[in-house]
């Protein structure tokens, strides 16, 4: 019997995950084959009973329980020069031609070898700046991006994985209006997500109508006037710097321009930088700007995540009965081992650059995540948009985390802590300090081996193999549709798919119509989409991909409500995505074919 759901399951897998050796070797016969190649890859890093682990990590990946991340399953084991780690932040952007030419070489040699990359464009000085040093004029950050942007489609001609780029502004730069608009043009940036950087302070000063200063830091040799020189913490300074303030602008105006550009094309999304550096476990090494193209990870300079997704469609125990259950003791055993399985990538991973390899094996973060959520609330017979499928995402993703906090704690008593664990103050971090007394006593006493453990990712593609489950917490985009996909030539080939738990039910109730539970993301209040976020983040020490669905007739006036519920659950960011305004889109829907964007194309994820 075939493993693949569906036509499309067993494409993905042939043409993204199969390997097949250079030079004509037979490739892997079956998807048995893919697991167990991966399983021997990663287990290699076991100094002791490798051959345990083996057996142990190819059980994990049966019947498409853990999902990795795309590169580990399509590179482990096969001696490719690729990374096994889906998205890195790159290093800061100096503010001189050399300097940024060093940058755009090293983002090349990542997308080269198959990883993602974000950016924090706000060390470069604003359009229409002094250039001392040449006598020339600076073009600003967004101009740099078109460069970025042209290098990623050049590399794109290699192969038929798109390249993935996020693109970060901060809200108080003086070109953060030409960065708002900058994917107006429905033909520029394909390959960037955008994020304004958005601080507490500025929603103060939207909310009570006040002037907002644009700023820069000081060129070298400019003199500080402290009346009119206000000090900043900015991306690339270890403390902060005086800045010179260019010119002020209401901040509503900023704040509705960003609103009014999103509600339009879903670009640029927000990324709440305050909370996102309050829930960081390493808050006293790294103050993050930027994060991974889809948002789930906030990462330091040279940082990278390494993400799994434990598939709860797969653990739902007697479905679509009145006895239909969750089965979380079977989800934590699948956590603890799932935590070991990205531990070892992490030793068997090749880097595209040193200094990448430096700092992730200095902190050891992964990102153990969920996917399948929707399919498995229809399956329980809850809606998405009830308490009580509030309640069961909730106890899964505690249950995810608190197993993977101990799993964490108990390598590092094998195999010793992150390099750049402090006792004292990551038990103070935010999360960390919610922990039970005994996970938390069992780090001080022996460590802990990951410095981050938990991040929901969208999924996407590894999601298609599994036979096309709801991606990450996203609710069911739709039941039917037809899906576009990119062969190794670049061209596309489209294939009629069916939503996982669709096809289940439908195969078990021949005839019968669709229960309740089987809800769409347009039938979905977008303030309940938030909620669920809400209740899955406290058990979350990185971020959240989730995009707010909107209806095509949405009204532009409630944006500012969505943000700012947003901003008040918690969330570390927020990014929408209405009928009509994303380009790139890869799923036709029903016979009014109405599309849905492709993930890691434009922008349809977010924090939070």
């Amino acid at each position: 019997m075939t493993p693949f759901p569906d036509d499309l399951s067993h494409w993905v897998w042939q043409h993204r995950y199969r390997w097949q050796p250079p030079g004509g070797g037979a490739p892997e016969a079956d998807l048995e084959a893919t697991w167990r190649r991966v399983a021997a890859a990663v287990a290699r890093a076991e100094p002791k009973d490798r051959g345990r682990w083996e057996e142990r990590f190819g059980e994990l990946l049966a019947g498409f329980r853990f999902l990795p991340g795309g590169r580990i399953v399509a590179n482990a084991g096969t001696g490719r020069a690729a990374t096994l780690l889906n998205c890195f932040v790159m290093g800061r952007i100096p503010d001189t031609l050399p300097g940024i030419c060093r940058s755009l070489e090293e983002s090349a040699l990542t997308l080269q070898q198959g990883g993602g990359i974000g950016l924090d464009f706000s060390t470069l000085r604003p359009s229409g700046a002094a250039a001392s040093a040449s006598g020339t004029i600076a073009s600003g950050p967004v101009s740099f991006m078109h460069v970025w942007n042209s290098m990623c489609a050049t590399l794109l001609a290699t192969g038929s994985r798109r390249g993935a780029m996020m693109a970060t502004l901060r809200c108080d730069h003086p070109d953060v209006l030409e960065f708002i608009a900058a994917k107006a043009d429905p033909d520029a940036l394909h390959f960037f997500n955008l994020s304004v950087s958005v601080s507490d302070e500025f929603l103060r000063a939207v909310r009570d109508d006040g002037e907002w200063p644009l700023l820069f830091p000081l060129m070298p040799g400019e003199q500080a006037d402290s009346s009119r020189c206000p000090v900043r913490r900015w991306p690339g300074f270890a403390e902060p710097v005086p800045c010179r303030v260019q010119r002020t602008l209401r901040a509503r105006e900023i704040w509705e321009r960003l609103l009014t550009m999103n509600h339009d094309s879903a670009e640029p999304g927000v990324q709440f930088v305050d909370t996102v550096n309050a829930g960081n476990n390493l808050y006293w090494r790294e103050y993050l700007t930027a994060t991974n193209p889809c948002g789930e990870v906030p990462l330091p300079p040279h940082g990278a995540c390494n993400l799994g997704s434990i598939n709860l469609a797969r653990f739902v125990r007697g479905p679509f009965t009145a006895r239909a259950r969750l089965d979380l003791d079977a989800v934590g055993e699948v956590a603890r081992v799932a935590v070991r399985f990205l531990d070892d990538v992490l030793e068997v991973t090749g880097f595209p650059l040193a200094a990448q390899a430096q700092e992730v094996r200095a902190c050891r973060r992964i990102g153990l995540g969920i996917t399948g959520l929707g399919d498995a609330l229809a399956m329980l017979g809850l809606r998405y948009d009830t308490s009580d499928a509030r309640g069961v995402a909730g106890e899964a993703m505690q249950r995810i985390c608190l197993c993977a906090y101990e799993a964490s704690s108990a390598l590092a008593a094998e195999k010793g802590a992150f390099p750049v664990f402090d006792a004292d103050r990551y038990l103070e971090a935010a999360l960390v300090s919610t922990l039970p007394a005994e996970i938390r006593c069992a780090i001080r006493d022996g460590g802990i081996r990951n410095s981050h453990l938990t991040a929901v990712a969208p999924a996407g593609t590894i999601s298609l193999l599994a036979g096309n489950v709801s991606s990450g917490i996203e609710p069911m985009f739709a039941f039917d549709g037809q899906r576009r996909v990119l062969d190794a030539a670049g061209l596309p080939v489209c294939f009629e798919v069916t939503n996982d738990a669709v096809r289940r039910w439908r195969t078990a109730h021949a005839g019968q119509p669709l229960p309740a539970a089987f809800v769409t993301a347009t039938d979905i209040d977008p303030l309940a989409q938030l909620q669920m976020q809400a209740v899955i983040q406290p058990w979350v020490d990185g971020a959240i991909a989730k995009t707010i669905t909107v209806p095509g007739d949405f009204p532009r006036g409630r944006y500012a409500d969505l943000f700012d519920t947003a901003h008040r659950l918690g969330l570390k960011g927020c990014t929408t995505y209405r009928p009509g305004t994303v380009r790139g889109q890869v799923l036709s829907v029903g016979r009014a074919r109405t599309e849905v964007p492709a993930v890691h194309v434009e922008r349809c994820c977010s924090l939070g």
